[in-house]
């Protein structure tokens, strides 16, 4: 359900999707094509709770957006923003809603393991299907 959450995210004012001033220090580490134990938790918690309204992998569907856009305008900030509090896009062609997840467990304790997989993935850091993890 975090994919319906984030359904919106695409549609923010252009103001809300300006970058943040200083780049954000990469949410996850990925070395030989590897991911660490955070973002690989982010794949498995999105695949759990996004998945059913983003698409797999983050890349969208007829029902949400792709959040690998989004996430090229979004701020870390922004996107937990949405995440947590949800939102509504009306207009005169569309209805796009995005339901809270801040009381969703399973999502708002995992949010920053969401957001590294989803940022590798819109970064292209990451491609498509389950990721390998490095050795511990």
């Amino acid at each position: 359900m975090l994919a319906a959450a984030v359904c919106c995210v695409a549609g923010l004012p252009a103001a809300a999707q300006q970058p943040a001033a200083a780049p954000e220090e990469a949410p996850y580490k990925i070395e030989d094509g590897r991911v660490d134990r955070a973002t690989y938790n982010g794949y498995r918690r999105y695949g759990n709770s996004c998945e059913r309204c983003h698409g797999q992998d983050g890349a969208g569907s007829s029902f949400a957006p792709n959040l690998l856009e989004s996430l090229k305008h979004l701020t870390h900030e922004q996107f937990s923003e949405v995440v947590i509090n949800g939102r509504q896009n009306v207009t005169t062609s569309q209805q796009n809603v995005m339901p809270p997840f801040g009381q969703v467990e399973d999502v708002v304790l995992y949010i920053e393991d969401i957001y590294g997989y989803l940022k590798a993935r819109s970064d292209g850091a990451l491609g498509r299907g389950r990721p390998q993890r490095m050795a511990n």
